[in-house]
């Protein structure tokens, strides 16, 4: 990040960081960007012969973080960049000496990383990095899943719906979207396992993804129940505590109850991700 300028130095000295500045000053600390780059330049453009050079992995990995953490879409995070003045220190951009990339140019990386599937790389990335400073997944994983819910209106260029995107019925309640499945460390509550699905895939179809294998205890609601045989071949030294199932003509037992009221206990954590991941970050939705 460059330094601050004289002039804003005299003219800013009775400011108050921020929030957002105290927060991206966190993340510019501690995001090991020197492993990520590294992930991503060996299928980045590279600047051949005359014209413009494409802007700096990291500068974009940047502007794609910045997307991530406060939900802008390209526009927004082009018009954001402008505005905030933190933004544009944490990604590196002097007004004084270069523009703003346009948001043609800004999703860019986005494809790029869809292109070639670098996602999941990056993921275990920042996974190997929290393991080297101390922060490791502990035996137990809780798993379950969330619908993201997106438009289900045809008026738009292609006049039909994403065919990625599917309808699913969870009570009496009806949705469209996506289903994101997820496996989460009981002590830390981080998670260490997720997968993007259309929202009509059963969470349990996802069970053996959400897995590290060397767990000893897994949690989960009534949907993964009857799944014994995938819980014993992906994780084999786990002990079960998914929820049982009540069926039509066989209602559970007060043994049954109070063991489901037990592992709610444990169960409910993932919920703070699901806050996390929906309140904060925004991914209520998908655009």
């Amino acid at each position: 990040m460059p330094q601050q300028t004289f002039a804003e130095v005299t003219f800013e000295q009775y400011r108050k960081p921020t929030r957002r500045e105290r927060f991206l000053d966190e993340m510019n600390r501690i995001v090991p960007w020197a492993d990520l780059v590294a992930a991503i330049e060996p299928v980045y453009p590279r600047a051949e012969g005359p014209g413009r050079p494409p802007i700096g992995v990291e500068r974009m990995l940047r502007l794609h973080c910045l997307q991530q953490w406060f939900n802008l879409s390209d526009p927004a995070v082009e018009e954001a960049l402008y505005d905030s003045r933190a933004m544009r220190q944490f990604v590196g951009i002097d007004l004084g000496r270069e523009p703003v990339p346009d948001e043609t140019t800004i999703c860019t990386l986005r494809h790029l990383l869809e292109a070639h599937e670098l996602g999941k790389q990056l993921f275990a990335r920042i996974g190997t990095y929290l393991a080297a400073q101390g922060v490791t997944v502990s035996r137990g994983t809780i798993v379950d899943a969330t619908i993201i819910s997106a438009p289900s209106s045809t008026n738009n260029r292609t006049k039909a719906r994403d065919p990625e995107r599917h309808q699913t019925k969870k009570g009496n309640q009806w949705s469209f979207g996506m289903k994101a499945h997820v496996g989460v460390d009981s002590r830390m509550k981080l998670i260490h396992s997720v997968v993007a699905t259309a929202a009509n895939v059963h969470d349990s179809q996802m069970l053996p993804d959400l897995l590290h294998g060397k767990e000893t205890r897994v949690w989960g609601d009534a949907a993964y129940s009857g799944h014994c045989d995938v819980l014993q071949q992906h994780a084999p030294h786990a002990r079960s505590f998914i929820q049982a199932k009540a069926h039509r003509h066989r209602p559970l037992s007060e043994r049954e109850r109070a063991r489901n009221r037990t592992t709610s206990k444990v169960r409910a954590k993932v919920e703070h991700v699901f806050l996390v991941m929906k309140q904060i970050f925004g991914w209520a939705k998908v655009r």
